[in-house]
């Protein structure tokens, strides 16, 4: 039931990836291009492995009900998400 989070945000890290990709739009350079994949595969595999980190904390809560994994593994997914292209895109500006 953990990858219900991925199938669910999918597409907004579609849309924030893709926003991420297209602006700015110069310089861009094949060297960028490259960069900038390698951040978004790094934001979609740590997204991946925050959902299943989540989705553990909240099987592991003996209080909680079942949706709490869920609403866990979606926060840590998301979390996981931004923070990579957060620093991906102060990165950005640093160095371009």
């Amino acid at each position: 039931m953990a990858w219900l989070t991925l199938l669910l945000f999918l597409p907004w890290f579609v849309v924030l990836g893709g926003l991420f990709w297209y602006f700015p739009r110069q310089p861009r350079t094949p060297r960028r291009s490259w960069v900038d994949a390698a951040f978004l595969l790094l934001a979609l595999g740590l997204s991946l492995l925050a959902m299943h980190w989540g989705h553990e904390l909240g099987e592991n809560a003996a209080n909680a009900g079942a949706i709490w994994r869920q609403v866990l593994a979606v926060l840590y997914a998301y979390g996981a998400f931004l923070a990579v292209l957060c620093s991906a895109v102060w990165l950005r500006r640093r160095c371009w």
